[in-house]
């Protein structure tokens, strides 16, 4: 039996050395042989040491993502180009936007990306919504247009759709299950905020349209395979079953309270 935790929008930087402590006690208590992190885990300047201290204190492998507020206060490429060079000197650290399939049981392989809101769900062009995402991000903040800003988040967006479109199809080959990692919900389905699904409003914001349209294309070519996407952003749980083969589980998370969104076991 192997056992894998999952967790998801954990925001280290908001809790004291003692809380995170109390973390990694559960974590080490639930017995993982693999962690599952689904990003939003810090942000910029201090997730190194974050993610050096996770490496150091948890001793096993650790397959994670990136969330929008990992890059606050930098820029995309270059906290993924930080991140992937941290994970060349921690090899029990694997960043699955940079990664091709990982085994976790011969019968169930994992893949992943941080996966982006693409603004293509709901209304963006009538949207109020103004996340710190576009102050806090280089790569979106101003003086980007509205224009400008819709266009660079479909750029993130076709970016993790032509990555599960490269790695999903092998993975399906050799694996009869797979688990995607990802930050961002790739469907307005699985979207929850407070027991329903995001609006109009907020939906451009949270919903990584540009994945999900790959993540049903691929499974609709592969009934005989399960695909199972672990995702959070939202702050709140759901799950949604998009085909009878493709099933989105959403995570919940509070700031200052990080929890195991659940533990994995397979044959």
């Amino acid at each position: 039996m192997r056992r894998v935790v999952w967790l998801t929008d954990i925001h280290l930087n908001f809790l004291q050395p003692a809380q995170i402590a109390v973390l990694e006690d559960a974590i080490l208590c639930a017995s993982p042989d693999a962690m599952l992190v689904g990003g939003d885990i810090a942000e910029a300047h201090n997730l190194p040491a974050y993610l050096r201290g996770m490496s150091e204190r948890l001793p096993v492998p650790v397959y994670f993502v990136l969330g929008n507020h990992d890059f606050y206060r930098g820029s995309v490429a270059s906290v993924r180009r930080m991140v992937s060079e941290l994970c060349r000197t921690l090899p029990n650290l694997v960043y699955l936007t940079g990664s091709e399939v990982v085994e976790l049981t011969p019968s169930v392989g994992l893949v992943g990306h941080d996966g982006w809101a693409d603004g293509r769900a709901g209304h963006y062009w009538t949207s109020d919504v103004f996340l710190n995402d576009y102050f806090l991000i280089a790569d979106l903040a101003e003086p980007l247009t509205s224009a400008q800003r819709f266009e660079r988040l479909n750029q993130f967006g076709d970016e993790a759709s032509d990555h599960i479109r490269r790695v999903l199809p092998p993975a399906l080959e050799r694996y009869r299950e797979v688990f995607v990692l990802t930050h961002v919900p790739p469907f307005r389905e699985a979207c929850w905020h407070e027991g329903r699904t995001s609006d109009d409003n907020w939906s451009p914001h949270f919903v990584c349209v540009a994945m999900g349209e790959a993540l049903r294309e691929i499974a609709a070519q592969r009934p005989d395979r399960q695909i199972t996407v672990l995702c959070g952003h939202t702050h709140s749980p759901g799950e949604a079953r998009i085909l009878d083969n493709l099933v989105v589980v959403t995570g919940g998370a509070e700031y200052g309270c990080p929890a195991i969104q659940r533990v994995f076991e397979f044959d």
